[in-house]
């Protein structure tokens, strides 16, 4: 057992919420210790080093409307941050189409048969009467017609939340139908905008020469120069509560009893079930019912040029299960050693426990090495190795009953005054990276200042966010995930 100094604050999860608010602590001359469960920073957003290859996990642009975070990235990495060209394009029958799209670009590309298709389907479309919206199948069809539905948008919406279409709901596809989108350029681009200006997105922006985790390295170091400590392979397995505070925390096998404060950005999940005495019934099983959609990056050292000059590609080809492909170099030349090789990330999303999360690497390297010959990027037999890296967690989903799972936890945490929650899984919340750090940042306050931010209000007030309306979930029926059925075979009766 290990007794901290009365004015300690322990920070369970060294991702970038963890991380910013060990910095922002110690700056502010309070004893901190930082616990990570890996024997790396840095969480959803670390880079992954293999024999001098870099490897971005989801690809991080550090792009923010956030002037306090944009102030705090420059302060940690200064001239350290490159300014990169943005270009993502999508990939359709070994075609490279403008992202967002262009009516003159998928007119060309298109050729005038498909393109008379479309237009015909249109045409269907509109002429249609009782339409009925009950899916995002539905909702674009309705609104584009069949043929661009199915050549644009089935396959990579199956590809992202695992199930069809017709599973995703209308309200869903009509929330994000606006402003810049995917949909609303591919519509602007064959019918016109009608009058409606179209965002640009941004043409630059700012990335650490060696990837993401240059940040959260310098970060880790900073916290130690502080006075502050950042423990690896210590992963937390009891929160121990008296009184309405956490009395005591279990990590890497030590306790830490007394903490003066707790930041975690731990999941949900994991905080409720590993709470001593245990939470009530309706918080567990709230806890037990919230579900994530997983990652994976299958990264590959091919032989000659690079592939494509994009930061990455979105491919809605059906006939591969890849999602998106990212060129390393194009984020930052020092990410690939060898200027005679490129390097490339296929991305899988998946669900824990399903055929993909299972597939041992040297299969997975074999799929990917298979999908980019099929994909006519390149042949197999120029890929010298490959890795894979399996991120959990990666989204938290959106159900029908997520925000009511989450308020009953919430409720609960509520009742604990020496703990907060801050960041992506830690709130159950879809945000980057910029909008994590944020809710670190407004915990820092509320410990230090005495500040009475709203946390969970973070990214989802207008103050924070684009608009005031609260995000849809894409499902109509919540999936099954491998995990959550696993779950359920474990829980007592």
């Amino acid at each position: 057992m290990q007794n901290d100094t009365p004015q300690t604050t322990l920070v369970l999860g060294g991702g970038p919420a963890g991380l910013t608010a060990g910095y922002l602590l110690g700056k502010s001359d309070r004893d901190v210790v930082v616990f990570e469960a890996e024997d790396q920073v840095g969480g959803l957003a670390k880079t992954v080093e293999i024999d001098g290859y870099r490897f971005d996990l989801g690809g991080h642009r550090f792009f923010t409307k956030v002037t306090e975070v944009d102030l705090l990235w420059h302060e940690i990495l200064g001239d350290e941050f490159l300014r990169r060209p943005r270009m993502s394009r999508i990939y359709w029958n070994n075609r490279y189409l403008d992202y967002p799209l262009r009516g003159g670009d998928v007119i060309k590309k298109l050729g005038p048969i498909e393109l008379a298709r479309c237009m015909a389907s249109y045409l269907r479309a509109a002429a249609k009467r009782d339409k009925v919206d009950e899916s995002l199948e539905d909702w674009v069809t309705n609104r584009f017609g069949k043929r661009l539905y199915e050549l644009f948008f089935k396959t990579y919406n199956e590809k992202v939340w695992g199930v069809p279409p017709s599973e995703i709901r209308a309200e869903w596809a009509a929330q994000r139908i606006k402003g810049l989108s995917f949909f609303s350029a591919a519509r602007a681009a064959f019918f016109g905008n009608k009058g409606n200006k179209v965002k640009s997105l941004i043409s630059e922006f700012n990335y650490p020469r060696y990837g993401p985790g240059q940040m959260w390295d310098a970060m880790t170091a900073a916290i130690a120069e502080q006075g502050g400590e950042v423990r690896l392979d210590a992963p937390v397995s009891r929160l121990e509560l008296a009184g309405g505070r956490v009395v005591e925390v279990e990590a890497g096998g030590v306790s830490h009893t007394l903490p003066d404060a707790v930041i975690s950005s731990l999941p949900l999940r994991e905080v409720v079930e590993m709470v001593s005495p245990s939470a009530p019934q309706e918080v567990l099983d709230a806890a037990r019912g919230l579900r994530y959609r997983d990652f994976l990056t299958v990264a590959l050292v091919v032989d000659g040029k690079d592939l494509f000059p994009d930061n990455w590609i979105y491919i809605h080809e059906p006939g591969v299960r890849v999602g998106r492909i990212q060129n390393y170099r194009s984020w930052s030349p020092w990410m690939v050693p060898d200027p005679d090789k490129a390097c490339v990330g296929l991305e899988y999303f998946c669900f824990a426990g399903d055929d993909l999360w299972t597939m041992d690497d040297a299969g997975l390297v074999a799929l990917a090495s298979e999908e980019l010959e099929k994909l006519g990027l390149a042949s197999k037999d120029k890929v010298e190795r490959g890795f894979a890296i399996r991120v959990p967690k990666a989204y938290p989903i959106y159900d029908g009953d997520y925000a009511a799972r989450v308020q009953v936890i919430r409720n609960w945490l509520d009742g604990i005054e020496n703990l907060q929650q801050v960041g992506r899984n830690g709130l159950h919340r879809y945000n980057n990276s910029d909008h994590s750090m944020l809710t670190a940042m407004r915990a820092v306050d509320n410990l230090v200042a005495g500040a009475e931010h709203d946390i969970w209000a973070v990214n989802a007030e207008s103050v924070y966010h684009e608009t005031d309306v609260a995000d849809e979930h894409p499902y109509r029926t919540a999936p099954e995930t491998p995990e959550m059925q696993a779950l359920a075979a474990a829980r007592p009766e």
